[in-house]
């Protein structure tokens, strides 16, 4: 091994979004506005869920991990990418990078299973409905949200030791604003097939599963829904899956185009891009989603809101 191989990184360069100077400024105050929304709305769904009576069924109670995964991932990239707007290095410590992708990996593939709980959920309560609170009961439901943790901790854990005690060449510039599994490859000295392969078996299975068991819930959905005979009745129903399917639909969109190719057909600027989409854009949209298209969501929030201004000042 030479001596440019055993180099010692104390730390790791990022790149950013953009390297104009221009754009520093704008770009600061435009994903510090869609970070604040992504908490503020995330842990607002999470105490809404908690407090009011009426969400206490399992649907709320998936929703609210939901928002607990999307405020986690959102605040392991945010937070670092809008300090290195205002910094003159984008520099992140070797064992913080090492941390951010372990805590990323963690969240967005919690995410999958926790969205696939959700679609088992809804089949269950409407093919299902005399037998949906035996069948979804809250040990059932506690089970459906614990496996994924321990899951994507255990993939999380092996991903990020596997790339981080691999020989890095001593070139230390990430072509990304957070440290993501495929920039990083770009930058060891030993060969990267197994680590390549891992991530892209796994991805694979991660999407494709999670993807299958959504599919076939909604398909069986739909079949229950066309049999119905009420008009009202139908849209009824479909319109209690509307918020989830959009959310499905947008999340798994991006990420298929992102990780199921290659990594010598990809394109870092538009990773970049799609990334920003589902680090930062989706974490904000779904409390928005859940909230604008959901009555008993809106109706606790009216009920809140009318309790706090009948509080004596």
């Amino acid at each position: 091994m030479n001596q440019q191989n055993l180099t010692v990184l104390t730390e790791f360069i990022l790149m950013g979004i953009t390297d104009l100077p221009e754009l520093q400024a704008p770009f600061f105050g435009l994903f510090l506005i869609i970070y604040t929304v992504s908490v503020v709305g995330n842990l607002g769904v999470i105490i809404l869920t908690k407090m009011d009576s009426r969400l206490q069924t399992p649907m709320y109670f998936f929703l609210r991990h939901l928002a607990f995964i999307d405020l986690g991932y959102s605040t392991a990239v945010g937070p670092k990418m809008l300090v290195n707007f205002v910094a003159n290095q984008n520099t992140i410590p070797y064992n913080w990078c090492a941390t951010q992708l372990a805590f990323f990996l963690l969240f967005i593939i919690s995410e999958f299973f926790i969205l696939s709980a959700m679609a088992y959920d809804r089949y269950v309560a409407i093919c299902n409905p005399l037998l949906y609170t035996i069948v979804i009961s809250q040990r059932v439901c506690w089970v459906l949200v614990v496996i994924p943790y321990v899951y994507s901790a255990f993939l999380s854990v092996i991903i990020t030791k596997k790339i981080f005690m691999s020989s890095f060449c001593g070139h230390n510039v990430i072509r990304h604003f957070y440290c993501d599994s495929l920039p990083l490859l770009t930058l060891l000295c030993s060969s990267s097939h197994d680590i390549e392969l891992i991530i892209l078996i796994f991805s694979a299975f991660n999407l494709v599963s999670s993807l299958l068991v959504v599919l076939v819930s909604y398909i069986l959905i739909l079949m229950a829904i066309l049999r119905m005979n009420s008009a009202e009745g139908r849209h009824k129903t479909f319109s209690t899956c509307g918020s989830h399917l959009t959310v499905v639909l947008v999340l798994y969109t991006t990420l298929f185009f992102m990780y199921l190719q290659p990594q010598t057909n990809h394109s870092f600027d538009t990773d970049k891009i799609v990334s920003v989409f589902y680090t930062l854009i989706i974490p904000m949209l779904n409390p928005i989603i859940y909230s604008l298209r959901n009555k008993e969501v809106k109706g606790a929030l009216h009920r809140i809101w009318k309790n706090w201004h009948a509080l004596p000042m």
